[in-house]
């Protein structure tokens, strides 16, 4: 339970038409009322849960706001203790100096996501809820702010608390029989065998969606590449429908990475325009056909762009080359002009890889790159399943409960003693409960909230 009571501000830096100070806390009531000032001259204290009122904020007297107090009462509460939102004019002078107010009213500023912890610790939140709080405010896509909402609905939690109490029930039959062998019977070991698998068949199930789960939440960049004058630049320009690269006749006109975001498909992605591939001896075009390489290695999709009209030249196989094992998008542009090269060409190249003919000159062609593009990121998947597992600390927690249930399963069949099974029981369920915080160390906890910012 916490003793002190803390204030931040909740709403972004800058101007806007409201910004929120958020005071929570035991003395929650007090501090905004040492502040705030309502045109009824009903003090905050007295004031119902859920509900606003009109005001002022006050400095000795003088009028510094005007203001809404809207007060929620513990345990009802975002933080499960007393709270009051201070709306302000969403200006940066006003909501420092009502923050600078209550803090010397009593309050203490509040550290990053600490009103998000203490809704943990009150039991409003488990930590995976938590993680998804930031997770929705940090969306990059609607797919992505979908599988964060769900998260923070519970969704998640809800399947792996049920896994984690299946497995608690199989260990709690096996510890007893084992610490009171003379009272307790052995329990039956195909019945340990199809418990234990459900649970192992639950843990991969979720396990199965963490791909898909980490293009939601986190994007996926994708490296244009091609030889120089091929219409890289122009398929970027097309695919923001802005005039966002420049693009000529001469060739080498990229020579940096030229880096910008669009959505396809519900998923955020991170679009690389690159330098043409070509040996030079210019030091300037060099350098950014070593960046292109450097931007290729790094990026989780390739799009390779080569030019229908003329024959494959040692670039193009070059950067086919490249693409071989990774997934790919060739698109074949400038379909409008006489064709030299077909999709078999490239095909019998990169077997795996989605191919589309397109003008970018006419647009022809573009809602198949599009889709193309989407279907290599997505995997076919085209939109978040039910629950869909995101995060790289959940994965770690799945994969460990995998390896020890498995473990758990090798011992049972094996006829080996019950007291081996133990051991593995517990480590699965550990790792389990790291998810919704339940096992998670505190050095773990604060990492979380520590990558919050500061007033949620």
């Amino acid at each position: 339970m916490t003793t002190d009571t803390i204030a931040a501000i909740s709403t972004p830096i800058g101007e806007g038409g409201i910004g929120i100070v958020r005071v929570s806390g035991p003395d929650a009531f007090a501090v905004a009322a040492r502040v705030f000032r309502a045109k009824s001259g009903r003090p905050i204290s007295g004031q119902r849960s859920h509900t606003v009122r009109f005001g002022t904020i006050a400095d000795e007297g003088e009028e510094v706001d005007q203001a809404l107090a809207t007060v929620f009462r513990g345990p009802n509460s975002y933080t499960g203790e007393d709270t009051v939102e201070l709306s302000t004019h969403g200006g940066p002078v006003p909501l420092r100096r009502t923050l600078d107010l209550l803090l010397r009213a009593g309050a203490r500023l509040a550290g990053p996501g600490e009103f998000t912890q203490r809704a943990f610790m009150n039991g409003k939140l488990d930590l995976a809820q938590a993680e998804a709080v930031i997770d929705s405010i940090r969306a990059k896509s609607d797919a992505g702010l979908k599988v964060a909402i769900r998260q923070l609905e519970g969704v998640l939690s809800r399947r792996v608390t049920a896994a984690r109490d299946s497995l608690l029930s199989v260990c709690a039959a096996v510890e007893a029989s084992t610490d009171f062998p003379d009272e307790v019977p052995e329990p039956d070991r195909p019945q340990l065998i199809l418990q234990t698998g459900h649970v192992l068949d639950e843990v991969n199930r979720l396990l199965a969606t963490a791909d898909s789960g980490r293009v939601y939440r986190e994007g996926v960049s994708c490296a244009i590449v091609g030889r120089p004058n091929v219409g890289k630049s122009s398929l970027l320009n097309a695919l923001l429908r802005d005039a966002r690269a420049i693009v000529t006749e001469v060739p080498g006109t990229t020579r940096d990475v030229i880096e910008e975001s669009v959505t396809l498909g519900g998923v955020a992605i991170r679009l690389l325009d690159t330098a043409g591939l070509r040996d030079s001896e210019d030091t300037v075009e060099r350098i950014g056909v070593e960046r292109t390489h450097a931007a290729m290695a790094d990026a989780d999709v390739l799009m390779v762009v080569l030019d229908a009209s003329t024959p494959l030249t040692r670039e193009d196989e070059q950067a086919l080359d490249e693409a071989r094992g990774r997934p790919a998008v060739v698109v074949l542009n400038k379909s409008d002009l006489r064709q030299f090269l077909v999709g078999a060409d490239v095909t019998v190249r990169l077997p795996h890889a989605e191919v589309v003919s397109a003008s970018m000159a006419t647009g022809a062609g573009l809602p198949e790159v599009e889709m193309a593009l989407a279907k290599v990121v997505l995997d076919g998947k085209m939109a978040p399943q039910d629950v869909t597992v995101s995060r790289a600390r959940h994965v770690a927690s799945l994969s460990g409960a995998r390896n020890a249930l498995e473990a758990v399963l090798a011992t049972l069949r094996g006829d080996w003693p019950l007291d081996l099974v133990a051991q593995d029981l517990q480590i699965a369920a550990r790792h389990l409960g790291e998810i919704g915080g339940q096992t998670a160390s505190e050095r773990i906890i604060q990492e979380i909230f520590a990558r919050f910012c500061v007033g949620k």
